[in-house]
């Protein structure tokens, strides 16, 4: 039977999904299964592994059911995961030893502080281009080392394994054969390399981490392994292409040139924008990343992230409780024609980029004797974009140009308004792409380029559609007023 689909695996924070490609990008079937949050301490948040891979199982199969195919007709296989979220488990049972810490976890805060007070914070930037935070997964292992004397006794002795998800992804899929990651995943772990492509031995020795728990790091598209011993897919097929969600998102948003930028809404909000083979190094509060590798070519990227952003419309609904479905959101919000003054700044976690503020606090500011749950909502949707803004902001003072045109992908990218109103605070052209899925895409296009399914960029750059296109539409004045109500609120968390 000819093998002529890509199947993509996107393991996100709350739920796994599964989708079907043809050749031609069109999607076949998707597969989605949630898996429970645990929070056993404020500010805390891990995920069971096992129920991460058993979601990641059922995904498959329902995928290549709603697809009409059995898994024999798969060429390829694509991974892209939730970043920085630290997974951990013995080479020799293939079991995890501790549950996965989350990217949104605040537990190694003041180790953070501790290297920083250490004198740290510029060696980690100038050679992971990162910033000393709990985001990332170096003081992850840290604190588990710190608080699991076993757990780093099986470190010291060899027989721990540590990875991101596409690590442990890949580690379930090849029978346990693969303990790789590509270089975006690596970039995001606060001990890799961006200048040498090498995990940084001085970052090893200074966080005390055994370089021999680490992944063995690939380019982002070739061949990592084989599945193995799968029981929802046959033996033989090729793990082509792995990519952090994020950056994953950048190559499926066809974002391919120099200066190209998209956002992804999700439960957090990402903008990235491709600065090519220059590692640009930012004096405004963003991150230098690794976009994607194929071949020898490493391709950068300026990244700035929001840490709560489509989660603040679940905390409307799970939280306060004022809808009953998150699809809700809207429609409650256009029962009112603005936010009547107040201001939503979803700091649940801390601030992200460009501010920085891990102690910041959630906050509602503005809120009279006539604030009602439609103005709650509308300024809750509004903080997506104006968060998104100020990342946009600071890019541009880093590349010294204006953004002209943001692609968007993402769960909220369904929602004009948003889409409208980032537009309008951005004075941005925002594109809103044909396939919404661009973060599941972008991993099956680097699978399809790494097997040999599709010959090259140029080839792919032929299936990229768009839906629609939202121009700003508020005038100078309005934009101004708003803008500088959020920085007043921004001052206070």
């Amino acid at each position: 039977m000819e093998r002529r689909y890509i199947l993509s695996i996107d393991q996100g924070t709350t739920s796994s999904r599964a989708i079907v490609f043809d050749t031609d990008l069109n999607i076949l079937g998707v597969g989605q299964k949630e898996f429970p949050q645990y929070y056993p301490q404020p500010g805390w948040v891990e995920h069971n592994p096992e129920e991460i891979w058993e979601s990641v199982r059922q995904s498959i199969s329902e995928a290549l059911h709603k697809a009409g195919i059995n898994g024999s007709e798969i060429a390829a296989i694509g991974i892209t995961n939730q970043r920085e979220t630290s997974f951990f488990w013995d080479r020799e049972t293939k079991k995890p030893v501790y549950n996965a810490i989350v990217w949104q976890c605040r537990r190694s805060s003041e180790i953070c502080n501790r290297f920083i007070k250490k004198g740290y914070q510029r060696v980690v930037k100038n050679k992971t281009g990162l910033v000393l935070d709990p985001y990332f997964s170096a003081t992850k292992i840290v604190w588990l080392f710190e608080n699991r004397k076993d757990i780093l006794e099986m470190a010291k002795s060899g027989r721990l394994a540590f990875g991101t998800a596409d690590s442990y992804i890949l580690m379930k899929l090849t029978g346990g054969e693969v303990h790789s990651t590509d270089v975006s995943n690596a970039s995001r772990t606060m001990l890799f390399n961006i200048n040498t492509l090498k995990w940084d031995e001085e970052l090893l020795k200074a966080f005390r981490i055994p370089a021999s728990i680490l992944p063995m790091v690939m380019p982002s598209s070739g061949i990592y392994g084989y599945t193995k011993g799968l029981d929802v897919l046959p033996d033989g097929i090729p793990i082509a292409g792995i990519a952090g969600d994020q950056q994953s998102a950048l190559f499926g948003q066809f974002c391919f040139e120099e200066g190209d930028a998209k956002i992804t809404y999700g439960t957090g909000a990402f903008l990235l924008t491709n600065t090519g083979s220059k590692i640009r190094r930012s004096r405004y509060g963003l991150l230098t990343t690794i976009a994607y590798q194929i071949g020898d070519k490493v391709c950068y990227a300026l990244e700035g992230s929001v840490f709560i952003a489509g989660a603040v419309v679940q905390w409307l609904r799970d939280g306060l409780k004022i809808i009953e479905k998150s699809s809700d959101v809207q429609r409650l919000a256009d029962t009112v024609s603005d936010s009547g003054g107040v201001v939503v700044v979803p700091a649940f976690v801390g601030l992200g980029a460009p501010h920085w503020k891990k102690e910041a606090k959630g906050l509602i500011w503005g809120i009279t004797r006539g604030t009602t749950s439609a103005h709650i909502a509308r300024a809750a949707v509004e903080s997506i974009a104006l968060q998104s803004n100020d990342i946009i902001e600071a890019m541009e003072k880093d590349l010294k140009k204006r953004i002209k045109v943001l692609r968007v992908d993402g769960g909220a990218a369904i929602n004009d308004y948003l889409l409208s109103y980032q537009a309008s605070i951005s004075g941005k052209t925002v594109h809103r792409p044909k396939v919404l899925e661009t973060t599941a895409m972008g991993a099956a296009m680097l699978a399809a380029l790494g097997a040999g399914v599709i010959s090259d960029l140029k080839s792919l750059k032929e299936r990229f559609k768009i839906d629609k296109e939202f121009k700003p539409s508020m005038n100078s004045r309005e934009v101004r007023q708003i803008r500088d109500r959020w920085r007043e609120a921004i001052k206070r968390v």
